[in-house]
């Protein structure tokens, strides 16, 4: 058997996201297991170089977790030959250039979403990396995760029927900041700094309702900023320019609607923080981000409206878990382990930049639909 070792550039480590899905989860989680096993006799070995701006943090990153390299000059680990990977978790405004950067550098990109502040500069992307014959994908997580995972055998299997209808319900109460400390970073609530929740969340419904369901064929949303002052990490309070939860509903190819509610003002009364209700001519399933309930058309009870009784039914109880039949991996990590086989083995892969552009689109007309109140087609882009 034969070691392998695969130098990854990873910029924006010291965030929540990136450090705890991308870096431990994932990355370390790898090298914890003994690297990745090709199947052909090789083994790849993950070596994280870190990368990011504030000095002292990586420095504690690295120290904590045995990292041997970091650095503060991207330039510098990017003209280094040794790199073979560049993966980005920045925040927005500043992932564009970033990975132009990576791009002309030869480097393989490995990024999260979304890849660029506006559709133009997402598909300019694509074309550069297409143009310099690098590997590129994007993170598309919650496809990855046992709910959806079990929602898709679903649909697999036929258990729907005809899809008629999907409704979303995404989100959790974000402290404000003042009297208790917010789970979400300031930037978050700054236009000006790549935040809102059309352009974090929308590119997430893009990816689920085009690989579970169909295409979105057209956009309609509202924005809002429930809460208009927030306080940062010093906490100093600040004006929240960036909307805080957005009501969307999707028109897919096949005729399917999908309505999905995103919000960083809502108190959660659902099982999980992100749910889905998957309704068809022959059963209906609830997916969360672990479980999925199903109810078959055979068994589905007939409720009758009297609302002079209390309900005698307890309708939750009425439904059927679906059972896990498998062990399920850490979804980031999951994701990871198909990016390398795509570089390292040329395995299929295609949750590139074009289909992240796919995302950036779809954020940015829901904007425009809630700015100008209308609805808008959402075209089929290409490269």
């Amino acid at each position: 058997m034969t070691r392998k070792t695969v130098r990854i550039a990873m910029n924006g480590v010291t965030g929540r996201m990136g450090y705890r899905q991308h870096l431990v989860r994932s990355i370390l989680a790898l090298r914890e297991q003994g690297g990745l096993d090709l199947g052909d006799g090789d083994v790849l070995w993950p070596e994280p170089v870190l990368v990011g701006r504030r000095e002292h943090a990586l420095k504690a990153l690295a120290d904590q977790h045995g990292i041997e390299h970091w650095s503060t000059d991207l330039d510098a680990v990017l003209a280094d030959p040794t790199i073979d990977i560049y993966f980005d978790a920045q925040v927005t405004s500043a992932r564009e250039e970033a990975l132009k950067k990576a791009i002309a550098a030869g480097k393989h990109i490995y990024t999260e979403k979304p890849t660029a502040t506006g559709l133009d500069g997402a598909l300019a992307l694509a074309r550069q990396a297409n143009e310099a014959g690098i590997k590129h994908g994007v993170v598309q997580d919650k496809l990855f995760l046992p709910g959806l995972l079990k929602l898709k055998r679903l649909i697999d299997g036929g258990f729907f029927g005809r899809v008629l209808s999907i409704r979303g319900e995404f989100g959790y109460w974000v402290f404000e900041g003042d009297w208790q400390s917010a789970q979400r970073p300031s930037w978050n609530y700054r236009t000006e700094d790549g935040g809102g929740i059309v352009v974090d969340m929308f590119p997430h419904w893009e990816y689920v309702l085009h690989e579970l369901f169909g295409r979105v064929k057209s956009v309609q949303a509202l924005t809002a900023t429930h809460i208009p002052q927030r306080w940062d990490e010093g906490d100093k309070p600040y004006d929240a320019t960036a909307d805080d939860a957005a009501y969307g509903v999707f028109e897919l190819d096949g005729g399917a609607i999908a309505q999905i509610n995103s919000s960083w003002a809502v108190r959660v009364n659902r099982d999980e923080l992100v749910e889905f209700q998957v309704d068809g001519t022959e059963g209906s399933a609830v997916a969360g981000l672990r479980n999925c309930r199903v109810q078959h058309r055979s068994a589905t009870p007939k409720p009758v409206w009297n609302p002079d009784i209390p309900a005698t039914e307890v309708f939750r109880d009425q439904w059927q878990e679906v059972p896990d039949n498998g062990e399920f991996d850490n979804g980031f990590k999951a994701q990871w382990e198909l990016f390398l086989r795509h570089v390292y083995a040329d395995a299929p892969y295609h949750w590139d930049l074009l289909a992240g552009a796919r995302g950036v689109q779809l954020a940015e007309l829901g904007l425009k639909s809630s700015a100008e109140g209308r609805r808008f087609d959402v075209p089929e882009i290409s490269l």
